[in-house]
């Protein structure tokens, strides 16, 4: 066997495995059910609050991580290591626990004066745009980071050799440069909110027709023992994400 066949064979492989979980859903699957959970209420509302809570986690994502990550990417200064590794803070430690460092948070006088005076995030919908938050800038900052270290500093320089300002440089050569990258980050930025569970359950709970995302509503399913519900929720959600993922695809490719 080839080294470029047996590369495949273990991409085939990977796949394979994911496959398989999915189409193994298809045990329990119902059609009549299907349409009759998807358009229920509770339903309808789920994938709603899911679709608004992550596109706004999103954005306010992106507005933090892409001058973050053009700072760690293209200047040295004290503290630049310890911030960098911070960054993976989502990803060593459990959605669950960052919800809880959250909650924990609202529980303390700064906390508690932030909801008294301005937002309530505990048991709201906005504690579901928080937790998604919490849980992607950080990844979504070390992706834009990575699309930005591919573009030679010199190109800035140039440009400003010419007599354009940094801010500008930063606006007409760089973000057009590593705008493939930071739509690949948005759309992975956007996914990883919407199958967003630990710290949204956590912090917001999972009220019906309230902060019942999603991903959530699967697991109220699952703990109810709604097998064949849980099934549709979940085929739901796979659907979203992937289709979105492969439609960003196309347009790359195209």
């Amino acid at each position: 066997m080839t080294f470029k066949r047996l590369s495949i064979f273990f991409a085939a492989s990977v796949f394979a495995l994911y496959a398989g979980l999915v189409l193994s859903l298809f045990y329990f699957y119902k059609g009549s059910l299907f349409v009759e959970t998807l358009l229920s209420e509770r339903t309808l509302f789920s994938i709603k609050i899911s679709l608004i809570a992550a596109t706004i986690a999103t954005l306010l994502a992106l507005v933090l991580a892409v001058p973050s990550a053009y700072a760690l990417s293209r200047f040295d200064f004290k503290g630049r290591n310890i911030i960098d590794t911070i960054l993976e803070l989502p990803m060593i430690v459990s959605p669950a626990a960052l919800g809880a460092m959250l909650l924990i948070f609202f529980n303390n006088p700064i906390g508690m004066w932030i909801q008294d005076n301005y937002i309530q995030f505990v048991f709201t919908a906005y504690g579901i745009i928080l937790a998604q938050f919490i849980t992607t800038v950080g990844v979504s900052t070390r992706l834009i980071k990575a699309a930005m270290d591919e573009i030679p500093h010199r190109y800035e320089d140039v440009a400003r050799s010419l007599g354009v300002t940094p801010v500008k440089a930063f606006l007409t050569v760089t973000l057009p440069l590593c705008k493939n990258g930071i739509i690949a980050a948005s759309v992975l930025t956007w996914a990883k909110a919407i199958g967003e569970f630990g710290a949204t359950i956590t912090i917001a709970g999972s009220m019906a027709m309230k902060t019942e995302t999603l991903p959530v509503a699967i697991f109220m399913r699952l703990a109810s023992a709604d097998i064949e519900g849980t099934v549709v929720l979940i085929l739901i959600l796979v659907a979203i994400g992937l289709t979105t993922l492969y439609a960003v695809r196309l347009l790359k490719t195209g």
